[in-house]
């Protein structure tokens, strides 16, 4: 039975759970950003992993942003069909069978990707040919201890053989770095900047990254671009960074009060199938704006198990609709088909989430 929502409808009147997310707060949300990314002048390419939604993407893409980041390459593919021609793939493309995908892929559009290793090199050179070139950056790590060469040194190496083979071009540096390391970061990219000027390569583009810094991407004056997605909906995890407040969290998931065996705890049904088993560092599974001192504490796969000791005054009853701010939104994106979208809490649309389970 697919998901329905009439355009008008209260989102209480919804079937649960659901994602419900505020257009008002979306569009505030790009405007912002876009408006410091033009202010620093910086180019801005949103990763659209966070809302996996051409409409959403092409919303970024109206107010400034210059391309998009996928994360996968049957990601990417969704968004090259939906009619996006600058998509970077920040990953490590290995196997025959996506690098095949690769291939097509960068027949149809404009592709980049990033590397951090000889064998990736090496898959993406038999794969690729002078006469339809792949775009490659190399993939840094300045801190965050992730995917990344561990020196601008190792970076240089990448780079000459990436040079050296007729079917890649070198496009650049990437990085996703630790929050608040800016000065970190900027160091490592200068130092690399500097070899590769030495060694004649060009490096037309430093694509940084991330949202829970994101107002500080100026104090690294060697990127340009920066890349992001949590952002657009932000979440709980984000509020806590100090990139946004709670109400510029545009992602709630509805959910239902099921039952109430005791007076100290509710079940809700929203479980680890509507709700990220993401801790980030809280003590629980989301934060429900109505019962702010409730405490989800456990999550089986239909079920939320809602810790009501610390609330001083009314209770949730059964029946009852709760909005949850999660942890982590980028993750509920890929545990839903559909999102509802709303205005002053009356249904806009409804959204298929496209690129959903394009995890390969």
């Amino acid at each position: 039975m697919p998901y329905t929502a009439k355009i008008g409808q209260s989102i209480n009147t919804l079937s649960t759970p659901v994602p419900v997310i505020d257009e008002n707060i979306v569009a505030g949300n790009i405007a912002r950003v876009q408006t410091y990314m033009n202010k620093i002048g910086r180019s801005f390419r949103p990763h659209i992993k966070t809302h996996k939604i051409p409409d959403i993407a092409k919303a970024q893409l109206d107010a400034g942003a210059r391309g998009i980041n996928c994360q996968k390459v049957s990601e990417a593919e969704v968004f090259a069909d939906a009619g996006f021609d600058d998509i970077l793939i920040t990953y490590n493309i290995l196997g025959e069978e996506k690098l095949s995908a690769l291939y097509a892929l960068n027949k149809k559009t404009k592709v980049s990707v990033c590397v951090d290793s000889e064998t990736t090199i090496e898959g993406l050179t038999k794969t690729f040919s002078p006469e339809r070139p792949l775009s490659v950056l190399i993939e840094c790590d300045t801190g965050a201890s992730r995917c990344g060469v561990q020196s601008p040194e190792q970076a240089l190496v990448l780079a000459q053989k990436i040079a050296a083979s007729p079917g890649l071009k070198f496009s650049g540096l990437m990085t996703y770095p630790k929050p608040h390391s800016e000065a970190q970061s900027e160091k490592y990219l200068a130092q690399t900047l500097v070899l590769l000027t030495g060694a004649g390569l060009d490096c037309p583009t430093i694509s940084y990254g991330g949202t829970p810094s994101l107002f500080n991407s100026h104090q690294v004056p060697s990127a340009t671009e920066h890349r992001a997605g949590t952002y657009v909906y932000n979440d709980r995890a984000m509020a806590r960074s100090g990139h946004c407040k709670l109400e510029d969290c545009a992602m709630n998931v509805l959910s239902t009060i099921v039952s109430r065996p005791t007076p100290d705890r509710a079940i809700i049904d929203a479980g680890s199938k509507g709700l990220t088993s993401d801790l980030l560092g809280f003590d629980d599974f989301g934060l429900i704006t109505e019962y702010p001192e409730a405490k989800i504490v456990e999550l089986s796969e239909e079920h939320g198990s809602v810790d009501l000791s610390a609330c001083t005054g009314k209770r949730p009853e059964v029946g009852e609709k709760i909005r949850i701010i999660p942890n982590h939104t980028c993750v509920i994106s890929n545990l839903f088909d559909r999102v509802v979208f709303h205005a002053g809490g009356k249904v806009t649309r409804l959204e298929t989430i496209a690129a959903r389970g394009r995890v390969w």
